[in-house]
Formats: structure tokens, sequence, C-alpha cells
């Protein structure tokens, strides 16, 4: 009986959310969407840009692995294989450390379905920059045939003289983003 009585007279339950707590939250969504999005708008950007870095460290681990393949051989090899990709060691400076070419590129695991390969030798065009005889670069594969190949890439030089270690500079990044 009591029971009976305490819901006759209790006040009405709320049975949903008012036009304002509606609007509220909505606005509040809002607000955190605004802050978040540049956040995760340059996500590609800095994907590019670590997956240039890791081509950096492939090669520059790739060359120092087959150098010293090249200098613990009995008699110096013109190439090794790696991997089932041929090393060629006919650098300018005879140097022990590989060539810049699409060999290398295989033995440091940088396809062609992941990158564009810039060989050695060829002159810049609208979309890749330009690689002396002794240089090969990479662009990720995002941006072929767009003008922010010129700009986002990493390259790797063969070394000049006969003790000198090859180059991997630091990545090209201006156009990533």
């Amino acid at each position: 009986m009591n029971m009976q009585k305490m819901s006759s007279t209790g006040g009405s339950a709320q049975a949903g959310f008012t036009l304002i707590e509606l609007i509220v939250v909505i606005v509040i969504l809002g607000i955190l969407a605004a802050t978040a999005l540049p956040k995760f708008a340059n996500l590609a950007g800095d994907a590019r840009i670590a997956s240039l870095n890791a081509a950096r460290g492939s090669l520059s681990a790739t060359a120092a692995m087959a150098h010293g393949k090249y200098l613990v051989a009995t008699t110096p090899p013109t190439s090794i294989t790696v991997e089932g990709a041929t090393i060629t060691f006919a650098t300018v400076a005879k140097s022990g450390y590989p060539k810049a070419d699409s060999g290398l590129a295989a033995a440091a695991g940088l396809s062609s379905t992941d990158y564009v390969i810039v060989p050695a030798g060829s002159a810049a065009t609208a979309n890749t920059p330009a690689t002396s005889a002794t240089e090969i670069a990479f662009i990720p594969k995002s941006l072929e045939n767009s003008p922010g190949g010129l700009n986002c890439y990493v390259k790797y030089v063969e070394p000049v003289t006969a003790t000198d270690a090859p180059s991997a500079p630091a990545p090209v990044t201006s156009s990533c983003g």
C-alpha cells in the first residue's frame, strides 16, 4: 500500500533529454572535433617522413653490412648476393661500399611498390629530383607523378674517396605533407 501511494504522489520521471541538453552536447562535440582535426590532418605527411627515415636507415644498414662482407673476403669481390639481390661494389672510389643502383635498393628492401626509385644519373623532372652518377633517390609511392616528389625524398650517395663511407643524408621533407 505504501508503494502505491509513493508512485502516485511522486513527481513525474523524465523520459529523455531536453532540447537544450542535446544542443549543449552537440556544441561540445563540435568544439572537440575542431580542435582534434588539425592533429589528424597531417598524418599522411608524418607517415611519409617516417617512411623516408626508415628507408635511410635500411640503406645505411645494408651498406654497412655489405662493406663488412667486402672487408672479410679473402679477395675483394666485385659483387655479393644478399636475400636474392646482387650488390655491386664497382663504385667510382673503390671503397668497398655498394654502388648506388637497383641492387642496393633491392637488398635494402626498398621496392618499386613502396617507392619511386630515381636511378643514378637522372635529370630532374617536374616530379623527381636530379641524381648524379653516384646517387640513387627514393620518393614515397604516394607522391608518384606529383610535384611533391621534388621535395620529399631520400638519397644514397656513394663515397667520393676510397677511405670515405657512403652517405644517406637526412631526407628532404619540405613537401611531404
